[in-house]
């Protein structure tokens, strides 16, 4: 398998979870920032022109929920995702809303915003609407998280939906929120990621950190 990302970006979690699977895998890096993500040859594997992108050795897949799924689903002895309709359901609801309600929403808002006017007057107006708008959606999560009986977010077990929630927990740091404070319950959750030792080594081959 191989894995086509960018340090921090959303796959940051797909990443996370090659690791945790313990098979063998590689990453190849590409980025929006020097261009790599729109030559003739990624567009090639990836029309999209974005990460991430699993090649399976048969297959390609984009998309974090699609890439997230398959490997929980394929490697089921990771553990990684509940095989209960239930569970499963809840899993894609909370990836699928991170990927559409947060991620292609306010943050796109905030870093992408001539996605939105072609206007650069309107950009500031744009970017302002954004903050409130993640403000909205983070404190939506925290919410979640405080009413889970376990740390976990589904079935009180770790899994895929967790390792995703880290990469928001790091850009909302990054956008300037006072992740530590304002969210105490998302900063436990997000602590207790740092002790797994496929975070650790993710975090160091990427060469970011979730606090910066």
């Amino acid at each position: 398998m191989k894995l086509y990302y960018s340090p921090g970006a959303c796959s940051l979690a797909p990443h996370i979870v090659l690791e945790e699977i313990g098979r063998p895998y590689q990453t190849h890096l590409v980025s929006s920032m020097d261009g790599s993500t729109k030559t003739a040859e990624y567009l090639e594997i990836n029309p999209k022109g974005r990460v991430p992108v699993l090649d399976t050795g048969t297959d390609v897949i984009t998309e974090v929920p699609a890439i997230m799924t398959y490997l929980a689903r394929t490697y089921s002895d990771s553990k990684l995702l509940d095989d209960s309709p239930i569970n499963s359901a809840r899993a894609l609801e909370w990836m699928n809303w991170l990927a559409s309600g947060v991620h292609a929403l306010p943050v796109a808002q905030i870093w992408r915003v001539e996605r939105f006017a072609d206007d650069p007057d309107a950009y500031s107006s744009i970017k302002r609407q954004g903050m409130l708008n993640l403000e909205s959606s983070y404190q939506m999560i925290e919410q979640k998280l405080q009413e889970l009986p376990d740390l976990w977010v589904i079935a009180n077990s770790y899994s895929i939906v967790d390792a995703y929630l880290l990469v928001f927990y790091r850009w909302g740091n990054r956008l300037g929120l006072d992740m530590k404070p304002t969210f105490p319950i998302w900063t436990k959750h997000a602590l207790a990621l740092l002790e797994r030792e496929a975070v650790q080594k993710v975090l160091e081959h990427e060469q970011i950190s979730i606090w910066e």
